[in-house]
């Protein structure tokens, strides 16, 4: 049941910053934008640990380990996806997330040498399947010339980078480190990188006090960024990277329900089959062999019943 919370409130939360992202671009510059919420969501998390008195020293080594948190999931990895979106549209960008699924599944093999069952393979096909049509109208009016196909790549390396980052938490979850005393450090990592790329790169440092600015930098920073990524980072040492890292194939559901309701989006069949697709890739993911052996059990057992009532 924990897990089940654990993973609907990721889902539910990172689903929905899609939109509240739409409100944070335009007149403050992206790297900078990413710098307040990652300092806010580390003042938060910081005064959390302090509150509960979690301990909050690392050797030198781990701390090298959550440095590279920071950098695959808490800074370069939305750094570059942003910028993969001024060639692509967000759909698209979506569409190369979600492939995320599919790297960390390799890369828990390549890392940690767990072996992956045949059906996980079979759901994460199913899963991307399901996110191509849900956005098969956009894929199509998409001109893959060559800035189309830079923003594609950029999008695959921002990725790339985020599961080099999810691989850093499993490893950190090894270690026994604090999820939350890593998030916090990591957290104000990511922030002080942000803000060093931000000089570097000639960003100006303005703020804007438009409540739709204010509102959704809350929400990124308190749910999208210090309540997400605790619930996702539980979730990869509870599963495993294969499993937990399914819900990036349910985001786009969230945001195509969220964009039907405030920007008007109009259902079409490739929706459905779309919806169809990645809830049995779902199902098949989150059912153990067990399961599938027990559930095989009952149906002989009741199909059996059956025969003998009817003769």
């Amino acid at each position: 049941m924990k897990n089940k919370i654990l993973y609907l409130t990721t889902v539910l939360i990172w689903g929905s910053t899609w939109l509240a992202i739409e409100y944070q671009l335009g007149s403050v510059a992206v790297e900078v934008s990413l710098a307040y919420r990652f300092a806010l969501a580390a003042v938060i998390m910081w005064v959390y640990c302090w509150w509960k008195k979690v301990p909050m020293k690392f050797s030198t080594r781990n701390h090298i380990f959550i440095a590279l948190l920071a950098l695959g999931n808490f800074s370069a990895n939305y750094v570059v996806l942003y910028y993969a979106q001024n060639y692509l549209t967000s759909a698209m960008t979506s569409i190369a997330f979600s492939t995320l699924l599919l790297m960390n599944i390799v890369n828990t093999r390549l890392f940690f040498g767990q072996p992956i069952a045949l059906r996980i393979y079979l759901g994460a096909v199913l899963g991307v399947s399901g996110i191509v049509a849900l956005f098969w109208n956009d894929l199509q009016s998409v001109d893959m010339g060559s800035e189309s196909l830079w923003g594609l790549g950029l999008a695959l390396i921002g990725t790339v980078i985020a599961s080099l980052g999810n691989m850093t938490s499993v490893r950190n979850s090894n270690e026994g480190m604090n999820i939350f005393a890593t998030n916090a450090w990591g957290m104000l990592y990511g922030s002080v990188g942000l803000a060093g790329f931000a000089l570097v790169s000639g960003a100006e440092f303005t703020f804007s006090f438009e409540l739709s600015y204010l509102l959704s930098l809350l929400y990124l920073a308190v749910f999208g960024s210090v309540i997400a990524f605790a619930s996702y980072f539980s979730l990869l040492k509870n599963l495993g990277p294969e499993k937990a890292s399914y819900l990036i194939v349910l985001f786009p559901i969230v945001a195509v329900i969220l964009s039907g309701i405030f920007e008007g989006f109009i259902w079409t069949a490739n929706t459905f089959v779309g919806f169809i697709l990645v809830l049995i890739g779902n199902v098949i993911v989150l059912t153990s062999k067990e399961k599938v052996r027990s559930f095989y059990q009952r149906f002989l057992v009741r199909s059996k019943q059956i025969e003998v009532e009817c003769l």
